[in-house]
């Protein structure tokens, strides 16, 4: 669903239970670039100093660490740049362990994910870049990763301000909520249908 419609994705679970895995194949299942949306990213790229021929076509996928600034999120600088949600223009932006980042960083990101452009004013003028992104996050539901089990050994407390990190503003711009579980070890080994990615990128 968040393939087909560009739909923002929180996905919550513990270490191990694939969330990293899940928004990495999101590129894959989403439809081709049109010649004016490669161009598009290929020029963003370009001031961002990051294209590269061979990725001509190909849906970019970005995943700043949680330590990232406001700046190298949203762009800036002395000679302002193109930031991480430019850089992901027409692909996937993952903010792994979502709640990990500064609320000041994460409530950058507001304005840009409604509107689909950032604009950074300096005074040698006024910059627009495009960031049309589907956002993909991630985050443990609780400090410790564990929350309903017995390994668990967070308060309710520690529970509730972790989970709160995350703005009203900031959960409201994000559609879709899925809980993963950890796979047991017969699941993860089980057998595999064939050709599931080209399927489920055909039906999206």
């Amino acid at each position: 669903i968040a393939a087909a419609g560009g739909h923002s994705a929180l996905m919550v679970g513990p270490p191990g239970a694939g969330k990293s895995m899940l928004a990495n194949r999101l590129p894959g299942l989403l439809p081709p670039m049109s010649d004016t949306e490669s161009l598009e990213t290929a020029a963003v790229q370009s001031l961002g100093g990051s294209f590269a021929v061979e990725h001509w076509g190909r849906r970019p996928f970005r995943a700043p660490h949680h330590t990232a600034s406001a700046v190298a999120l949203v762009g800036g600088g002395g000679q302002p740049r193109p930031g991480e949600i430019s850089l992901a223009n027409h692909g996937v932006l993952f903010l792994d362990e979502i709640a990990e980042f500064s609320s000041a960083t994460l409530e950058s990101v507001r304005q840009p994910l409604e509107s689909g452009e950032i604009t950074i004013n300096r005074v040698g003028g006024s910059y627009n870049y495009p960031c049309r992104f589907t956002l993909v996050a991630a985050m443990n539901p609780c400090p410790c990763g564990y929350f309903g089990t017995d390994r668990c050994r967070c308060t309710t407390a520690d529970v509730k301000k972790y989970q709160s990190k995350i703005s009203g503003p900031i959960s409201d711009r994000i559609d879709l909520q899925v809980t993963l579980h950890p796979l047991t070890t017969d699941q993860r080994f089980a057998p595999t249908e064939d050709e599931q990615s080209p399927k489920l990128r055909a039906k999206v």
